[in-house]
């Protein structure tokens, strides 16, 4: 028993992974692959990946939003917890990262689903509005530039319906958050989203301390 979340040590995340991530084979074998590249660091871990895939099967999500794509294990992720006819709108502006993704997307099964857009995320999400498609969207993950976290939120909450989920990664930021001295545009910009939304009668809250901090909010 506790009263508060326990510290995961090295040997709790090795049994947590051993005994509870039903990783498969595709996204193992892409996790590998990304640690190879300079920016690995930004691919999400197994079991928030695993998390998320059971968050769209929960909520019996169709349509999905995902705003950052990397080289595609989140992407990947939720489009293996879409049903066969389901979709999955990716952002992503690099066509480096995204075409290691995109091979990842066909050996998973998947390219079917998902709809790359490679354009600024706010041009999509504008466009998706103004093709009236407000409140058509059932899930949205957000791990991408921190300093439109804000806007990304407000774009979502128009797109997703009542009772939609929007997930943004990052909200701890490697603890960054809960240093005052930290005063770094990025570390501003997650303060402010985790706040403003703590603060926002529209949804439901919780902060996951999963990877780096899971933000999950709800539309009411």
């Amino acid at each position: 028993m506790s009263n508060r979340t326990l510290a995961v040590t090295d040997r709790i995340y090795e049994y947590l992974l051993a005994t509870t991530v039903r990783e498969p084979r595709v996204l193992a074998e892409l996790r590998e692959e990304t640690q190879r590249l300079p920016m690995a660091r930004m691919q999400i871990a197994p079991e928030q990946g695993q998390l998320m895939g059971l968050l769209v099967e929960l909520i019996g999500a169709r349509r999905a939003l995902e705003i950052g794509v990397f080289t595609g294990y989140s992407a990947i992720a939720v489009a293996l917890a879409l049903p066969a006819d389901g979709l999955l709108v990716a952002c992503d502006v690099n066509e480096e990262w995204t075409k290691l993704a995109q091979q990842y997307f066909a050996r998973a099964g998947v390219a079917g689903k998902i709809e790359l857009h490679l354009r600024p995320a706010l041009e999509t999400l504008d466009a998706l509005i103004a093709k009236g498609e407000a409140g058509s969207f059932d899930f949205a993950f957000v791990d991408a530039d921190k300093e439109s976290y804000g806007a990304y939120y407000e774009r979502c909450l128009v797109l997703l319906r009542t009772g939609g989920l929007v997930a943004f990664d990052n909200a701890l930021w490697g603890g960054d958050v809960a240093e005052p001295e930290n005063h770094d545009t990025d570390t501003i910009a997650i303060r402010e989203l985790n706040r403003r939304i703590a603060d926002d009668p529209r949804v439901s809250i919780s902060l996951v301390p999963i990877g780096d901090g899971l933000l999950l909010a709800r539309k009411r």
